[in-house]
């Protein structure tokens, strides 16, 4: 055996234990990332638990839930959490009225109807909206669009839902229409041309057929919209204004779970007061119809999920 083929043999072993060692590496490292995340979602709900069996402990769930009054501030003290899930449906609300048709339509046109060039330019453009800071919406809303706003109804308040809920929804439209033309494209091509081959028009097969084939995803698309209107803090906490008013008018101004949060959250409360642990039992809630809007989403997905 001659010497260059002794080193070849030895060599081989050798680069193969390296390759295996460098997978298990990146192996390992992947998993400690995906171990991170799920240790710190297990955390941050141990956190949230604890702090508010303790605020359970004090305050009634019936109260809690029952209550029109959320005033845990004021000498008057209450704790009945509608006035802020009110505040908070109704942003976003106004705000899905927004986004959905916009983001919905943007898609159609990007998926169906936009030359590649303008595709390009556009959906980019529109991802961009997403990528402005929220303290820089809010200000937008009570600077310019309640003015605006005001222009056309008079007795609309400085702080309003109507105007907070409007930027929510603009801010969310790139959700909306960018995972919706994702969806809509990943639709296969022979459901389009077997459209056309029977004399259905581009819009016809836009609203006929691709729209109902990627239903699953677009149904996942808004309930990722939702999930962010629900939890929008800077815009609502600048524009809506912070009080915790029971109501479902749009008009009026009002107070959101997350606007709540952020507002008391400042370091004034001493640690462990009945204060204090209401920033946990106004989290719980809404993590709690934050999941269930997820779990919604999930469902409608896999009800509707098409597989080709």
């Amino acid at each position: 055996m001659t010497v260059a083929k002794k080193t070849l043999l030895f060599s081989k072993p050798s680069a193969k234990v390296r390759r295996d060692l460098r997978e298990r590496a990146v192996e390992i490292v992947l998993f400690l990332a995906a171990l991170t995340s799920v240790a710190t979602t297990i955390a941050i709900l141990a956190i949230l638990l604890y702090e508010s069996i303790l605020f359970f402990q004090k305050v009634p769930l019936w109260k809690f839930i029952t209550d029109t009054q959320w005033t845990p501030l004021f000498d008057d003290k209450h704790y009945g959490i509608l006035p802020l899930i009110s505040g908070t449906l109704v942003t976003t609300v106004v705000a899905l009225l927004v986004a959905v048709p916009i983001g919905t339509i943007a898609a159609i046109y990007l998926s169906e109807f936009a030359p590649v060039v303008v595709r390009e330019v556009v959906k980019p453009a529109l991802e961009l909206l997403a990528g402005i800071p929220t303290v820089v919406y809010g200000y937008f809303a009570l600077l310019f669009v309640t003015p605006l706003l005001q222009v056309f109804l008079p007795d609309l308040p400085g702080f309003n839902m109507l105007s907070a809920g409007i930027i929510i929804g603009i801010m969310i439209i790139p959700y909306v229409s960018s995972l919706s033309e994702d969806a809509m494209r990943a639709v296969p091509s022979y459901l389009r041309e077997g459209s056309y081959a029977t004399g259905a028009t581009r819009l016809q097969t836009a609203l006929r057929v691709v729209l109902p084939a990627s239903i699953s995803g677009i149904s996942a698309a808004y309930i990722l919209a939702i999930s962010r209107a629900v939890g929008e803090t800077m815009v609502v906490a600048i524009a809506a204004g912070g009080q915790p008013n029971l109501t479902w008018n749009p008009m009026e101004p009002a107070q959101t779970m997350t606007a709540y949060i952020v507002s008391v959250s400042l370091g004034d409360l001493p640690h462990g007061s009945l204060e204090y642990e209401t920033i946990f039992a106004v989290g719980l809630t809404l993590l709690l119809i934050t999941l269930s809007f997820n779990i919604i989403g999930h469902f409608l997905t896999k009800r509707y999920r098409e597989i080709y």
